[in-house]
């Protein structure tokens, strides 16, 4: 730990037990770099103390356990855990906003890298304005931060292994299906994170990314048939079914999630600077689907 005035740099990562969190910590660790791990649980996080991580329990909603958590860091990378049903005034994302902001002023880290997302731009009300909400209260502190705004998760194909192998047909909420959907690998998202935690910057920036080529719902359906050997056929969802299937799976408030969906199938989730101005990574879908298959 570099709180003692150690001239030597440190990177505080919160969600480490997650996908890209982890791929964060892993990309600094491979780089020499040490790590403290922020976890909500420190028998969650033995696996990185034994890596060599520095291991300090504090929860993202909790001011005083995140202050000396950030506090000596060289930079640190925010992640929020996702709300997929957030009420209808995003109290959540406004009481996390204000504890974050509250820790990073006290602690005053030299950079902070928070993980924002696509159309966090937007003035339109959807399920990511958590992330416009947060975006905008960490705006109010003058250390130096950038917001990495990724695209749709292309782990979000995850829920479609099981219908791809066994029905030969995916549920697609992204329409229409020939409609190219700026997407990302959480691999290229960890590893791009880990890249800006060590730069020099100054003042507040957005950093856009998606993989190597928008890609399509149909040819999500035709990678994953190329991979299983099998006819594999993507299916639009009715917009009118939407809410009532969306209530059914225990959603209180729907609502935002299918106007994220509006976004982006309407083309208003989209990147500030557009496909010209974002950052490509170098992860294609079918190595994605191809581990994901192989997870099952």
């Amino acid at each position: 730990m570099n709180g003692q005035g150690e001239t030597n740099p440190m990177f505080a990562i919160t969600g480490i037990t997650g996908k890209v969190g982890g791929e964060v910590a892993r990309n600094l660790l491979a780089a020499n770099q040490p790590v403290r791990a922020v976890v909500r649980d420190l028998s969650k996080g033995e696996a990185w103390a034994q890596l060599g991580c520095d291991l300090v329990r504090a929860d993202i909603n909790d001011a005083g356990a995140l202050t000396p958590a950030f506090k000596g860091a060289e930079s640190v990378f925010v992640l929020v855990p996702p709300n997929f049903d957030p009420s209808p005034d995003f109290h959540e994302a406004r009481a996390t906003a204000a504890t974050l902001r509250s820790a990073l002023a006290a602690a005053r880290p030299g950079r902070v890298v928070y993980l924002s997302t696509i159309g966090a731009q937007s003035t339109q009300s959807n399920l990511l304005t958590q992330h416009t909400i947060i975006e905008q209260v960490l705006g109010e502190l003058s250390m130096p931060i950038t917001f990495l705004r990724p695209g749709w998760f292309m782990e979000n194909c995850s829920w479609d292994v099981a219908s791809a192998t066994n029905d030969g047909v995916i549920l697609s909420f992204l329409q229409p299906i020939d409609k190219p959907v700026p997407m990302v690998a959480t691999a290229d998202i960890g590893r791009v994170a880990a890249e800006l935690l060590q730069e020099t910057w100054k003042g507040h920036r957005v950093v856009e990314l998606e993989g190597p080529h928008r890609v399509t719902p149909n040819e999500i359906a035709t990678t994953f048939a190329d991979l299983l050997g099998r006819p594999v056929r993507m299916e639009p969802v009715p917009r009118e079914t939407w809410e009532s299937l969306f209530k059914s799976q225990g959603m209180k408030n729907p609502t935002p999630r299918i106007k994220m969906l509006d976004g982006f199938n309407e083309g208003w989730i989209e990147f500030e600077s557009a496909e010209s101005g974002s950052r490509k990574g170098r992860v294609a879908l079918e190595a994605v689907l191809q581990t994901l298959i192989e997870s099952r």
